[in-house]
């Protein structure tokens, strides 16, 4: 009994020591990361829904390439023609993005490949 006489007396409201001012910031930090991440997940998921429309080349998530026919909302479907005549029926999740024309991309680089270079790679031989 005599050690609760003497004991301190209670302090009044909380107190923030280092650590829990530290736990409190990683905390806000991992919140507004995690906010952050999914609005461009979903800005990159509308993006996406924008490019595809019949006519379009599209790459499946199994690597199967094939240029998009039609989408029916409704059912969940699209028709993608993988070779001349050949429609496959296909979940529409699994279109996993637009392709595009990398060909026409490696010649403008190449172009101005040329273009900073002062002679024809062919006239230093």
């Amino acid at each position: 009994m005599l050690f609760l006489q003497t004991a301190a007396p209670a302090q009044q409201g909380f107190t923030f020591d280092p650590l829990t001012i530290i736990m409190l910031v990683v905390l806000a930090a991992m919140i507004f990361f995690m906010f952050r991440s999914n609005k461009k997940r979903k800005a990159q998921a509308a993006e996406l829904q924008d490019k595809m429309v019949p006519g379009s080349e599209v790459m499946l998530n199994f690597g199967l390439f094939g240029e998009l026919r039609e989408i029916d909302e409704e059912r969940n479907e699209a028709l993608v023609e993988i070779a001349p005549g050949t429609i496959v029926r296909v979940h529409r999740q699994t279109l996993a993005r637009v392709v595009e024309d990398h060909a026409e991309e490696a010649e403008v680089v190449e172009d101005r490949a040329d273009d900073a270079g002062d002679a024809d790679p062919r006239d230093r031989a």
